[in-house]
């Protein structure tokens, strides 16, 4: 039997979620850049937001898809302490984010659904979609976000018009673009632990109503703040010291060019670039204890590190795009061609923490590290799409895709990087594959409307190829022995051909008022992991995952300022991709039969006068995986269970090879909140010189989220709180601000990741409290 968990939540939690309940919310968009972050909006009313969830340009209320707008002004105020794209993370309901690999490797979570595998070479079944052009791989995906317009969240498939891999849904960024028209904005910020994040954008005409320019730029720094106070020996060189991990430095830079050569001819050109160094994520060896979940114990900024050089990490990464227009009247032909580019590496002490600290037999024990190094990364697509003009009551879209990505990835274990004069010094404790991904759709989409209700349908055929080979196998010291199965194939391909379609109705009950429902099928390609090389075991595959999933809501603004909507949604997956590991440790993918899951999600504005308004965001969700035959490996270390397993359970081997699988029939899928709160008040005071005072308050309240596949007294978050804070003045112009603000403002410790054998913890980000400025002309 599964032995439930009995949770009780603090009176603070329980106080800020009744309040949120009552005024408060995730980030509103405006239809327009705003002047300053979460600036109030002009007149009195919410205004409009427009969206582009079906590929045109419409108002979020007429779309049936359930989709979350966050402006650019928002989400730079979130990122104000120096945070990336994991700040959307907990401010739109329904969307999870987190990384146990630090800034260069987010995973994504949509309705419970993601990835939670750090392979290099994993898929996640939601996609990043920046300019319209998709974001693949992993590395890719941690691109920086700056000088941004709009974020649009779409929740649910989205196979039709965004292909494979969007089985829980798509983050799709649009950045402000060149005008004929001189506009700039920009805003910096400074605060704790010398946190600098500066993201700027100008632009105009180069020749009259022909060629415009837009130039942006963002940088993001922090010290050092994390000390390493092992002193001791170490095998690989490592070097303790005060303040020697924690920070990061984050440049980046874009220019786009618009050419309008006719009045129906258009070509948008845009290239960017990428320079990052930092540290990769930190854990915690044993902060958390046998059957407690309580890591206030542990010091954020020191941990005791024998290895890994203090866990470096740098990337680089480069990318161009070509968009071109042709308007033939009453339909437009758009040609989207896009190539990136990525290489750098992630090193971290694996175990988190000194082994010497952790005898066994009183001997050191726990001794771990690794090193993902992306050699080279080439990304290419192509997109043709021709569409209507969106006039009148039938519209439609159809086109086709293509897609190429090939890298080559090595792993490197612990024996490579110790000195030649340590005990298990192996040089060749390394291995490199290539990886090659193609993938081409077609796909088309139309929509008609009769009286007040709209009918929409759309559908794609994928065909998905995935093929990894082994270059280079680990050998031994000597580089004679290969550490690779004589048996097992050095060369896997995988390919997946699927259908996916969508087809909703929504009805106009008055202008205030519309209602929709949707039903909608997508898949996630098939995956190999290649990584387990590195340990001298085979690849491991999984199938392509397969979603049917339903939803119906509201979408309504009973006044001008009011706005409200929600939506209920139930999911199946079938044949879903998860990641585990095996009686060796080594990590593993595999197919479960099923997962079903279902929840509701609503979000509401409201400015009951001029000067102040309300947000509120809030989901809830119950999944579950369904699969009796399917067990994952526990929490062991030396043939003994560290942590305490609730699930049902059997053991395989004796003594320290002792090794534990528990059911996880029954269980939630991981990193999937049962529920989410978020929201915030910004309130402006009317001074006598015409400018404004403002106070700008956001929280968000996360509910149970287990971290791992089975149920445990130690690997999970219940909820995890955040609040931030930010006063300033606004000029009359409004052209101008200046503020200060704080981020993370009561400095909690919230649990946000396990290394499970190890009983170590990943934090979130410590408080910062600074000031930032931000202006704008146009």
């Amino acid at each position: 039997m599964i032995v439930s968990i009995n949770r009780t939540r603090p009176a603070l939690l329980a106080g800020v979620a009744a309040s949120l309940a009552v005024f408060a919310a995730p980030a509103h968009a405006q239809t327009a850049d705003a002047p300053t972050p979460a600036a109030a909006p002009e007149g009195d009313g919410l205004g409009e937001i427009v969206v582009t969830a079906e590929r045109r340009s419409e108002n979020l209320q007429k779309v049936p898809v359930s989709v979350a707008a966050v402006s650019g002004a928002d989400l730079r105020n979130f990122q104000a302490a120096g945070e990336d794209i994991l700040s959307l993370s907990g401010r739109v309901p329904s969307l999870y984010i987190e990384t146990t690999t630090g800034r260069i490797f987010p995973r994504f979570y949509i309705r419970g659904l993601g990835n939670v595998d750090f392979y290099l070479g994993a898929s996640q079944p939601v996609s990043i979609i920046q300019d319209d052009v998709v974001l693949e791989h992993v590395v890719l995906k941690s691109n920086p976000v700056y000088d941004v317009a709009q974020v649009e969240v779409l929740r649910g498939p989205q196979g039709s018009l965004f292909g494979r891999n969007t089985t829980a849904g798509i983050i799709k960024f649009d950045t402000q673009k060149p005008t004929m028209d001189w506009q700039g904005r920009g805003s910096a910020s400074w605060g704790s632990y010398n946190t600098v994040s500066a993201d700027v954008g100008i632009g105009g005409p180069i020749v009259a109503d022909k060629l415009a320019f837009r130039v942006s730029g963002m940088w993001q720094h922090r010290d050092n703040w994390v000390s390493n106070n092992y002193a001791g020996p170490s095998a690989d060189g490592t070097k303790g010291g005060k303040d020697v991990m924690g920070g990061f430095n984050d440049r980046n830079a874009r220019l786009q060019l618009l050419f309008t050569p006719t009045d129906t001819f258009s070509i948008d050109v845009s290239g960017h670039v990428r320079d990052y160094d930092g540290t990769s994520t930190l854990f915690h060896r044993a902060a958390l204890k046998k059957g407690s979940n309580n890591v206030q114990a542990e010091p954020r900024d020191i941990v005791a590190y024998d290895e890994a050089n203090n866990n470096v990490q740098s990337y680089k990464t480069q990318g161009a795009s070509v968009r071109a227009a042709w308007n033939f009247g009453g339909a437009t032909l758009t040609s989207i061609t896009a190539y990136e580019h990525s290489s750098g590496y992630s090193r971290g002490d694996t175990d988190g923490g000194a082994a010497v600290n952790f005898p066994f037999n009183g001997n050191p024990n726990g001794f771990g590290q690794s090193e993902g190094y992306l050699r080279g990364l080439d990304q290419w697509t192509q997109e043709l799409r021709l569409a209507s003009d969106g006039n009148g009551p039938f519209k439609w879209q159809f086109g086709g895709f293509y897609f190429d990505s090939r890298d080559i990835t090595d792993f490197y274990q612990r024996g490579y990087f110790l000195l030649p004069t340590s005990a298990g010094y192996n040089p060749n404790n390394w291995v490199r594959l290539h990886d090659v991904n193609t993938s081409w759709a077609v796909f088309g989409q139309a929509s008609y409307k009769i009286g007040n209700l709209t009918l929409t349908g759309g559908a794609r055929y994928t065909e998905d190829r995935k093929h990894t080979t082994l270059l280079q196998a680990a050998l031994n010291a000597a580089g004679t022995t290969a550490n690779f199965p004589a048996n097992a194939p050095r060369d896997v391909r995988l390919v997946g051909k699927e259908p996916s379609w969508d087809v909703s109705a929504l009805y106009e009950v008055n202008p205030d008022l519309n209602v929709y429902a949707r039903v909608a099928r997508g898949f996630r390609g098939p995956t190999i992991q290649g990584r387990s090389a590195v340990f001298g075991a085979p690849f491991t595959t999984a199938d392509s995952e397969t979603i049917m999933s339903y939803e119906a809501g509201f979408k309504s603004q009973p006044t001008a300022n009011l706005r409200f909507n929600a939506t209920a949604f139930a999911y199946t997956v079938k044949n879903i991709q998860l990641n585990g590991n095996d009686s060796f440790g080594n990590g593993v993918l595999f197919n479960a039969d099923h997962a079903n899951a279902y929840g509701i999600e609503a979000e509401a504005e409201w400015r009951p006068i001029r000067n102040i308004t309300f947000t509120l965001g809030a989901s809830a969700l119950h999944s579950k995986i369904k699969d009796s035959r399917v067990y994952a490996q526990t929490c062991s270390l030396n043939g003994v269970m560290v942590c305490t397993v609730l699930d049902p359970y059997f053991t395989k081997g004796t003594g320290t090879g002792t090794t534990y699988f528990a059911s996880i029939n029954g269980n939630p899928l991981p990193n999937a909140p049962t529920f989410n709160i978020d929201g915030a008040i910004r309130y402006d005071i009317p001074l006598g010189n015409g400018g404004n005072f403002f106070v700008n308050a956001d929280a968000n309240v996360q509910g149970y989220t287990n971290f791992v596949l089975y149920h445990t007294k130690e690997f999970y978050s219940d909820g995890n709180l955040e609040l931030g804070l930010k006063v300033g003045y606004t000029t009359p112009d409004k052209k101008y601000e200046i503020a200060a603000f704080a981020r993370n403002i009561t400095n909690e410790k919230n649990l946000k990741g396990v290394i499970e054998n190890y009983m170590a913890a990943v934090f979130n980000e410590p408080r910062v409290i600074g000031v930032s400025i931000s202006g704008k002309f146009n």
